[in-house]
């Protein structure tokens, strides 16, 4: 019993002399790490590019801006990047996290990115009464709802791989009759802003998908209409509003040019077109910020979905 105590005393004593963390837990990221973005001075409501370079190959990159995730992949260059996004009503700048994780080595490196303002207009529109008129409670609940699907989408998309490579195309090969971020006063009073971009088209004109990825969402809404929404993967998602009629279906892997359907005037509009959105992690930003992306940000490895992918269904 004496031989058991000694032995327990000493154990308790290389215990207490072990670290409580890894010595080099706060270097996984290495002395040369830094962090940049494209542009240095990103616009609110717009999409830019977070770049990583000084890591080791062996170092697993995430990270956040503005409480949305950051997906890393290398460029050609080995310099690792990400899309990120600022929010329209975001201030001045925004919070930078990018967490490197080395074995058993974990260290971060924080900031912040400084933003333009936006500087968007106030638009003045007139629509018929029953769409700027005070919602009944069944149609709060429509509008409610069919938000929720729409934001399960952009939700779900995190955890679809990178199914997209630049650059992106317009939907429409017409001119923008409307842009981004503009506030929106229907019937007099100022009700909304603007979150996406408006191309003309007549009824039947085609649209089509901007990048490759899976068709999440096919419906009718009270204020898009027939709507179509694209999961790119990686928390990036596209919708399109308005139209007159559906050529794809829930589950559908479209490729850049896929006709998705056809320009229309449902819902509540002024005449027809199409309303394209962009959205990444949630955050609605300016269609023309995403169609601005090129080779500077790389190609997925693969489009094979893994095993926390949903499926993909080809045409």
């Amino acid at each position: 019993m004496q031989g058991m105590t000694r032995m327990l005393r000493a154990i308790a004593v290389l215990v207490t002399l072990l670290p409580a963390t890894p010595v080099l837990a706060q270097q996984a990221c290495g002395s040369a790490a830094a962090y940049s973005t494209a542009p240095a001075r990103p616009r609110q409501g717009t999409l830019f590019v977070v770049h990583v370079t000084g890591v080791a190959d062996n170092v697993a990159l995430s990270g956040e801006v503005a409480g949305v995730p950051l997906h890393f992949a290398p460029d050609e260059n080995g310099v690792l990047t990400s899309l990120a996004a600022a929010p329209i009503d975001s201030s001045g700048s925004l919070g930078v996290t990018i967490e490197c994780v080395a074995g058993m080595h974990r260290d971060s490196l924080r900031g912040r990115v400084s933003l333009a303002p936006g500087q968007y207009p106030l638009e003045r529109l007139r629509v018929a009464p029953r769409f700027s008129a005070t919602p009944d409670s069944a149609l709060r609940e429509r509008t409610r709802r069919e938000a929720a699907l729409a934001a399960a989408v952009s939700a779900g998309s995190q955890d679809t791989p990178r199914l997209w490579s630049p650059p992106f195309a317009p939907p429409r090969p017409s001119r923008v009759t409307s842009r981004f971020g503009g506030g929106r006063q229907f019937n007099g009073t100022v009700t909304s802003r603007h979150m996406g971009t408006d191309f003309a088209g007549a009824v039947g004109a085609p649209i089509r998908a901007t990048n490759r990825g899976v068709v999440r969402l096919v419906d009718n809404f009270f204020l898009g209409g027939n709507v179509v929404y694209v999961d790119h993967g990686e928390g990036l998602v596209t919708a399109y509003l308005h139209m007159s009629a559906h050529s794809v279906a829930a589950g559908d892997t479209v490729e850049r040019g896929t006709i998705l359907g056809k320009v229309g005037a449902t819902g509540r509009v002024t005449g027809p077109h199409l309303h394209f959105i962009a959205r990444y992690g949630g955050t609605t930003v300016d269609p023309q910020s995403l169609l601005a992306i090129d080779a500077a940000t790389p190609a997925p490895k693969s489009a094979t979905p893994g095993k926390k992918n949903r499926p993909l269904r080809e045409e």
